[in-house]
């Protein structure tokens, strides 16, 4: 059994058990460049039998693994080649027509990965970092429809990194599309699948923001797996006195057990799909059930609230821990890796905005600590466009300056506003509006052009 004991597979069953342990989601990358034709109608057809070849046995065979091992496994996505690389050739510098195009490539996505009994398919966005093509543009201006009008597919754009800087010209037209896309989606959201990256990663699992990289293999299981409930279960029978360093090995070496189990799965269902295993994102996503939160794990580690001063500190322990346990598990540690804070996704995390311990200043000093950034965030459906891009911007600064992912997913929901309540159910939960800024930043983001990236991208 890929070289695991009866004890580390008895210890993963225990831990699914008892402790809300599961695989989040086994997501299959799919390479979709030999499917370029030279009509949407061709392109569209390739892409269906490719997807469909690969992926036809995607769910049966998770569903077995569970069945044998005993670990859910909550989610089967599909990550694929990015869009605006797929359907570049497609464009004939007709917007409306273009636009069309677009929509028809997203629309047989979804349908797709709907007949397979998949959950979500992503990799509908653009890499705009550097400069935005045409058909990036198409792209990213297709998002409100696309987002409005299909159901499973999810959206990324990457706007930034290290080494090319903050295109600040996407960034502005972004603040547009997602307030575009908010009103055009009940409850906005068509927003809770969009994310925009600096320095995305190839093999990320998760969605809304997961892709296939144009570095990877032809196609490849990655598996995304969570344990808070695991490191809630540690930690609530450590002693409350007990040094930070201790705490932290503790949580360590839950994190090795964690990836131990999600290893075995995602090279069990890569044997039986008879595709190569890619990684294994060992990051801590929370969801809504009670004793599956990252805000909680915080609190038991002695603070009063999530969002408190010490918050931030917190995180970086756990966070770093988390990293550590899973880099000793496995030489396959991918995707993002670390601790998640969807707000709406995390029942603590919510109720600390409610409480207005919890701003939105605050979790953003936190992402400069976790894995991805301003994820599932609700602000007033009335925030101005340069207001939601100025947000976009001091997070993707964050992460180009410290060479780490960062993400925003961030949602104005319609006649919402601060400390209202929205609420989406499923794996997304509810939130509350979290108040913004009134002060403008409209003359900034208007500037357009780019922030350049910092001295210490000069490397080679």
């Amino acid at each position: 059994m890929e070289s695991l004991s009866l004890k580390d597979i008895h210890d993963t069953i225990k831990m699914s058990s008892q402790d809300n342990f599961d695989i989040r989601t086994v997501t299959l990358g799919i390479d979709l460049m030999p499917c370029i034709g030279s009509s949407i109608t061709k392109t569209n057809k390739n892409v269906e039998k490719r997807i469909k070849s690969l992926a036809r046995d995607l769910k049966n065979k998770a569903d077995k693994v569970h069945s044998e091992i005993g670990v859910p496994i909550i989610n089967k996505r599909i990550t694929v080649t990015p869009a605006s690389l797929v359907i570049s050739n497609l464009m004939k510098n007709d917007k409306k027509e273009d636009l069309k195009v677009a929509l028809e490539y997203a629309k047989n996505l979804d349908s797709i990965v709907d007949d397979l009994g998949i959950d979500f398919v992503g990799g509908y966005g653009a890499l705009v970092e550097n400069g935005a093509t045409y058909a990036d543009k198409i792209i990213i201006n297709s998002l409100p429809e696309v987002l409005s009008k299909t159901n499973k597919v999810c959206a990324f754009v990457n706007v930034a990194s290290s080494k090319a800087g903050i295109n600040m010209d996407i960034v502005a037209r972004l603040g547009h599309i997602i307030y575009e896309t908010s009103i055009k989606s009940k409850d906005a959201i068509g927003c809770a699948k969009l994310v925009i990256f600096s320095n995305a990663v190839n093999d990320n699992p998760f969605m809304a923001g997961g892709f296939h990289g144009i570095t990877g293999k032809d196609s490849v299981i990655n598996v995304g797996i969570s344990g808070p409930g695991v490191v809630r279960s540690t930690l609530k029978n450590l002693p409350t006195s007990m040094p930070l360093e201790d705490l932290a090995n503790e949580i360590k070496k839950t994190a090795f057990k964690i990836t131990r189990g999600g290893e075995l799965v995602g090279k069990r269902i890569a044997r039986e799909l008879k595709v190569k295993f890619g990684s294994v994102d060992l990051s801590l996503a929370p969801t809504t059930q009670v004793g599956d939160s990252v805000g909680e794990i915080l609190e038991l580690m002695g603070l009063e609230m999530v969002g408190t001063h010490g918050s931030t500190a917190a995180l970086a322990l756990l966070t770093d821990a988390v990293k550590k346990g899973g880099v000793m598990a496995s030489v396959n540690i991918g995707g993002l890796s670390g601790a998640f804070i969807p707000v709406s996704e995390d029942k603590f995390l919510s109720d600390s905005v409610k409480h207005k311990c919890l701003s939105i200043d605050k979790l953003e000093a936190m992402t400069a600590i976790c894995s991805v950034g301003l994820d599932m965030v609700a602000i007033p459906g009335s925030t101005k466009t340069t207001t939601i891009s100025a947000i976009i911007a001091d997070e993707m600064a964050i992460g180009m300056i410290n060479h780490k992912t960062t993400a925003v997913r961030i949602i104005p929901v319609p006649g919402k506003r601060a400390g209202g309540y929205v609420n989406w159910g499923g794996l997304l939960g509810g939130a509350y509006i979290i108040p913004v800024h009134k002060e403008k930043s409209d003359n900034f983001i208007w500037r357009k052009g780019k922030i350049p990236p910092p001295i210490t991208s000069f490397r080679n």
